[in-house]
């Protein structure tokens, strides 16, 4: 599948990533040493949702705006800061750099990827200002080698990729395996979609052949997989911090009672 951010910004899979992705900084947070996170495909940083192209799917109407003004403790840290950039109501949807950069602290940096090179000029002039945030215009794969181990020694790279191509899985293993050989200790939260059951099991099985010690494996599906619409997605988190596993299972389970998904199904376990 192609998944480009801009058709699908704020729907049901955002949700759950972006509220994953803000629960692990939080975690980073928890030590005054630095960190550093680099955002592998970050996309254009926000999302206007009355764009032609969220308008055309209107995907945030079933996602972001079925959580929005809910009371969700775990994810309360990501929908906070949606709600900040929506003071008068849900118009603008924030992407990972969003996300990440208003969770930074003085000495965190983002090294934040984009390939697109309009994607990446307008990322480029909306970070301009901070000295903490590095936009490249470069392949995320590239980028998730040649930035690690990073100086501060700790922090997360985190893995989005469009799916535009249809050996994605496949690169997606081979880039962790070769990142993760350069950077054992590191800290890597990688998302995919789930449209069919049989992609994700064989990339899963493409993961435990690398022979990876510590690699925690959550799905969230908000609907039943039919192999035609985009049912949810699934992340993988190497290197987590310490009792995350149970972090996953307090969103996953909060969100699924938030979205009221009756044929949603989630599960969070080691590999």
């Amino acid at each position: 599948m192609n998944y480009r951010h801009a058709f699908h910004a704020g729907n049901h899979t955002e949700v759950f990533k972006h509220a994953a992705l803000a629960a692990i900084i939080c975690r980073l947070r928890d030590k005054p040493t630095p960190f550093l996170v680099i955002d592998t495909h970050a996309g254009v940083g926000t999302y206007d949702l009355r764009s032609v192209e969220a308008q055309k799917t209107n995907e945030a109407r079933e996602g972001i705006g079925r959580v929005y003004s809910k009371a969700i403790p775990s994810a309360e840290a990501y929908l906070n800061i949606v709600r900040s950039m929506n003071p008068s109501g849900l118009t603008v949807y924030p992407g990972s750099p969003s996300i990440v950069r208003s969770l930074l602290r003085g000495n965190d940096r983002l090294i934040a990827c984009e390939l697109h090179d309009e994607d990446a000029a307008s990322l480029r002039l909306a970070f301009k200002s901070d000295k903490r945030v590095s936009v490249h215009r470069r392949d995320g794969y590239e980028a998730m080698i040649a930035f690690v181990p990073p100086i501060e020694r700790r922090g997360v790279i985190f893995v989005d990729p469009p799916f535009e191509s249809k050996n994605e899985f496949r690169l997606l293993a081979q880039k962790l395996g070769e990142a993760h050989k350069k950077w054992p200790t590191g800290l890597f939260a990688i998302w995919y979609p789930i449209k069919s059951t049989m992609p994700s099991v064989l990339f899963l099985d493409e993961i435990k052949a690398l022979g990876i010690s510590k690699c925690l494996s959550v799905r969230f599906l908000r609907y039943r997989v039919d192999d035609k619409a985009l049912a949810g997605s699934g992340m993988l988190f190497v290197n987590p911090p310490w009792n995350f596993d149970l972090t996953l299972r307090t969103i996953c389970a909060e969100l699924m009672e938030a979205f009221k998904a009756a044929d949603g199904e989630w599960s969070v376990e080691w590999l």
